[in-house]
Formats: C-alpha cells, structure tokens, sequence
C-alpha cells in the first residue's frame, strides 16, 4: 500500500512541478501530505485515538487530588491531561514523521523525489505543515475530552493563552525537526518503531506526564530537562492549572522564560542536525 502512495506522491509531485514559487509548492505538498494521511483511515483514527485512550485508561485509573499550601485543591486528572497534551504532539509528529519518512526512505520515494524539479524544502514543509494541521485537530480533540470530562479550565488571561500558542508553535517546530533529524539512527522501516517508541515512552514517563515532576527521582529530572516534552508539559500546566500550583513545581516557579528558551533552542538545534544528518538515499544508512 506504501508503495502505491509513493507512486501517487511522485506522480503529484510531478504535476505540481511548474509551479515556480516555493510557497505554493510547499503548500500543494502539505496538501498531498493531508490526502495520504486521511486516505490511511486506520493510522489516522489510531493517530487522533490513541492520546485519549491513554488519557481515559490513566484518568480512570489514577484519581487523587492534589494539595497547595492553603488548602488548594487539584484533581490529577487536570494535571495529567496537560502533560498528555504535551505527548499527543510528540507522538503525532516526532514520532509520525520519522516512522513516515524511514518508509518513504526505503521505498526509494525521497530518492526518486530528489532527482525531480521540486524543491528539497518543499517536501519537508509538506511533512511539517501536515504533522502542524494533524496536531491542531488533536489538540483541539483532547482539550474538548478535558473540558467534557476531567474538569480542564481553559485559561482566563491573554498572557495564558499567548504561553498556550507560542508553546505548541514551538513544540510542533522542535519535535518535527527533531524527527526527521531521528531518521539517521533508523537503518530501515522495520526497525523504526523498536527505536522511536522507547525514546517516547521514557520521555513520557520522566517527564512529569505520568507521575507528578517532582515525584520523579532527581536524576531522572536533570535527564529529562534536556528535552521537549517536560518544557511542554510544564508550560501547559503553567496554561491551565490555578496559579497556586507553581508552588508544586520544580523550584516553586512555572519557569516560563526557561520554558521558551530551552523550545526556542531545540528548534535551532534539530534544524542544524537534519541539515547536517538526513540522508535521501537509504543506501548511506545501511
């Protein structure tokens, strides 16, 4: 099935080559990239289903509350949800885009496209823009779940929502770079979910989505302050948890300056590694 859709891809990707502006052809291959991804309808619905079955199964079974300073109350639903949130973006483009791309990789898609007249960028912007519109339909989704059945209060403030937006910006950037840039370590489709799926997990697991943050053992905090997902999940509690609960945090703080610049860096930083790292031709990677 693979190989038909890239043969489908290439035959677009032909019929679009006369456009000169690289805008429009970015845009034509997001618009490739959205077809293949909703005519798969069982990736699509595992890819929009599988972050809220987690959130039901973990919601249903971990309930407690959690107790500020003064009395305070959180359920620990609210807080996970934020935390998986974070996750639903990670899955849905680090981990799409660099099972996606290794396939498309070996089936010799990208190095028939890269003797084509299209633009290198524009494939990329093609994954990049379909993984970006895929995210916001699941954001959208898992906040309907929170707000109908876990008591998720959408912020009350424009700065909340300004936090809301620029952290899944960024998260999207980052993970999305950071996947493709992934691909180097993948040597062939087969193996692509045995190493993506247990960098994501553990990251899940010491990233405060799970488990409380600062439950997580110190060492596996300093670990996990390397990457996206704990700056996410952070920056979403900061979003909609009361503000009281910074007092629950590492240090006491919601660390937004903190939280940006270390998104802000991961963007730079995958970008660099899919220029230096990517490979067209999966004969390199073997």
């Amino acid at each position: 099935m693979r190989t038909r859709e890239a043969t489908a891809v290439i035959q677009a990707a032909g019929a679009t080559q006369w456009q000169p502006n690289l805008l429009r052809l970015s845009i034509s291959r997001t618009i490739i990239e959205l077809r293949q991804f909703f005519r798969d309808t069982r990736s699509a619905v595992f890819t929009f289903a599988f972050p809220v079955m987690l959130l039901v199964l973990f919601g249903g079974i971990i309930s407690y509350t959690i107790k500020g300073p003064s009395g305070q109350l959180v359920n620990f639903r609210q807080y996970f949800i934020s935390g998986m949130i974070a996750a639903g973006i990670i899955s849905t483009t680090f981990n799409n885009l660099a099972t996606w791309i290794s396939m498309e990789r070996q089936e010799g898609l990208l190095k028939r496209l890269s003797a084509t007249p299209l633009p290198r960028p524009a494939y990329f912007a093609g994954k990049i823009g379909m993984a970006t519109i895929v995210t916001i339909i699941q954001v959208v989704i898992m906040l309907a779940v929170g707000l109908a059945f876990y008591g998720l209060k959408l912020p009350a403030d424009g700065a909340r929502w300004a936090m809301f937006f620029v952290v899944t910006a960024l998260g999207v950037a980052a993970c999305c770079l950071a996947g493709i840039a992934y691909t180097r370590l993948i040597p062939n489709a087969r193996s692509a979910p045995a190493i993506i799926m247990p960098v994501y997990l553990v990251m899940e697991f010491i990233s405060g989505v799970f488990f409380q943050f600062t439950d997580v053992p110190s060492w596996m905090q300093w670990v996990a302050n390397v990457f996206p997902l704990r700056w996410m999940a952070l920056g979403y509690r900061y979003v909609f948890l009361p503000d009281w609960f910074k007092s629950q945090e590492t240090g006491g703080s919601w660390q937004v300056e903190t939280t940006l610049a270390v998104l802000a860096v991961w963007v730079v930083v995958a970008f660099v590694l899919c220029i230096r790292w990517f490979r067209w031709d999966p004969e390199i990677d073997k």
